[in-house]
C-alpha cells in the first residue's frame, strides 16, 4: 500500500472505500443465468455471498430463518434484546418512537437488563427448528461466560464479532480469550473479526479460525470515526487480507480462511467491488435493516449504540424499501441498487465474464476517487 507524507514527523497509507473504485469489463460477457454466487464455508454450502450481520434492528430468529431460507446466513446477536426480554416486541416499539435526543440514553437502559442463558439456548433452538443453519454472535468478552450454552443448543457456526479483534488482547484486569485455545477446542466452525490489516488477519487465521471479518462492525450505524478517530477504508482493507489469506494458504500447506467483509456494503454495487476486492462473503446490515420484516421497523442501530460509556453508534432512520426477498434476490423497481443484490452481483459477474466467485475474485479493477454513484 502506498504512503504518503503527512506532515515532517508522519507518514500514512493511502487506503481506499468501495465508493473509489470501479470494476473494469474484460473481453469477454456472459449469461447472468450461468453463474454461481454460491460458497461454502466448512461444511456448509449456501446459494448467496450474504452473511445478514447480527444487530438487533436486522435480525430477529425469523427474520435469520427467513435469510436462511432465502440462501443466505442470518447470524443473531446474542447479546441483543432477544436474550435479555422474553418478549423484545415491545422494546422495538419503543426504540422506535424515541424523540432523538433521547435515543442513546434509554437505549443504554434497555439494554442493561441481564443477559438470560435460557433465553440464549431457547432462541437457538427457534432458529434450528427452522432446519437452516444456525449461526449466532458473541462479543469476545461475551464468549467466555456464554459459549457453552450456545454449543449445546446446537449452534452450527459460532461468530466472535466486536469492533477489532485481535489474537493478542492484552488484559491486566481479566484472563483474556485465548483464541488459538477456544478454536481448538470447539467442534464448530468460528468466523471471527473484525480486523483490517494484513498482519492482525494472518494472527487471527493462525488461531484456527474458518473466517475473518474485515471491518470494524456496525457500518452504516457506528460512529467510530467520529468518537474513536478510527476508521477503515474497506476496499483496501479486504484486498489487504485476501493477500493474508494467500500467504497462509502457503504458511499452512493449503488451509483455505473464508474472507468476509463487514461494513461497507451499502449497495448492491458495493457486494460486487467487496468479491472483486477478494472477500469470499459479506455482512450485510443496513440494506437488510429496510426489510419490512426487519425489527428496528424502519430504523438501525448496532450494539455500539448502547455502550453503557462510550456510544460509539446511533440510531438511523433508514425507512423500508421491499421484503427481505426482494433486497437480497428481486425483483427491483428502483434503480439505486437498494434491491435485488443477488441479480446485481450476477449481472456484475456475467458483464465481466467470470462464472463464479473464486474467478470473480480475479477480475480487474480500477481506483476512480471522483467518481460517485
Amino acid at each position: 500500500m502506498t504512503e504518503v507524507e503527512i506532515g515532517r514527523g508522519k507518514r500514512g497509507k493511502v487506503g481506499y472505500p468501495f465508493d473509489d473504485i470501479a470494476i473494469v469489463p474484460s473481453r469477454r460477457t456472459r449469461d447472468p443465468e450461468e453463474v454461481s454466487v454460491a460458497w461454502q464455508i466448512d461444511a456448509y454450502r449456501f446459494e448467496m455471498p450474504v452473511m445478514a450481520a447480527p444487530m438487533d434492528s436486522v435480525m430477529s430468529p425469523d427474520t435469520a430463518c427467513t435469510v436462511g431460507r432465502l440462501g443466505g446466513l442470518g447470524v443473531l446477536d446474542l447479546e441483543g434484546l432477544w436474550t435479555r426480554y422474553a418478549d423484545p416486541e415491545p422494546i422495538f416499539e419503543q426504540i422506535a418512537a424515541l424523540p432523538e435526543e433521547e435515543a442513546n440514553r434509554r437505549m443504554q437502559e434497555l439494554y442493561s437488563e441481564p443477559i438470560k442463558p435460557d433465553l440464549v439456548a431457547e432462541r437457538i433452538a427457534q432458529m434450528r427448528a427452522s432446519g437452516s443453519t444456525v449461526a449466532a454472535s458473541l462479543s469476545p468478552q461475551r464468549t467466555q461466560q456464554l459459549w457453552k450454552t450456545v454449543v449445546d443448543a446446537g449452534v452450527d457456526i459460532f461468530v466472535i464479532r466486536g469492533t477489532t479483534v485481535s489474537a493478542e488482547h492484552v488484559s491486566g484486569r481479566a484472563e483474556p480469550l485465548n483464541l488459538k485455545q477456544f478454536i481448538y477446542e470447539l467442534d464448530v466452525p468460528v468466523v471471527v473479526g473484525g480486523c483490517a490489516t494484513y498482519q492482525a488477519a494472518l494472527h487471527l487465521m493462525r488461531t484456527g479460525a474458518a473466517g475473518v471479518l474485515v471491518g470494524f462492525g456496525g457500518g452504516a450505524a457506528h460512529t467510530t470515526r467520529s468518537v474513536l478517530g478510527v476508521a477503515v477504508p474497506m476496499a483496501s482493507a479486504v484486498a489487504d487480507v485476501a493477500a493474508a489469506r494467500r500467504d497462509y494458504m502457503d504458511e499452512s500447506g493449503g488451509r483455505y480462511v473464508h474472507v468476509i467483509a463487514d461494513g461497507g456494503v451499502g449497495r448492491s454495487g458495493d457486494l460486487a467491488k467487496a468479491i472483486a476486492c477478494g472477500a469470499d462473503a459479506v455482512m450485510m446490515g443496513s440494506p437488510l435493516a429496510r426489510a419490512t420484516q426487519a425489527p428496528g421497523r424502519g430504523w438501525h442501530w448496532g450494539s455500539e449504540a448502547s455502550h453503557a460509556e462510550l456510544p460509539r453508534g446511533r440510531r438511523q432512520h433508514v425507512g423500508t424499501v421491499g421484503s427481505l426477498e426482494e433486497i437480497l434476490l428481486g425483483p427491483s423497481s428502483t434503480s439505486d441498487g437498494s434491491l435485488n443484490f443477488i441479480g446485481a452481483l450476477r449481472r456484475a459477474m456475467a458483464t465481466t465474464g467470470y462464472s463464479d466467485l473464486k474467478e470473480f475474485q480475479r477480475v480487474e479493477v480500477a481506483v476512480a476517487p471522483y467518481s460517485r454513484g
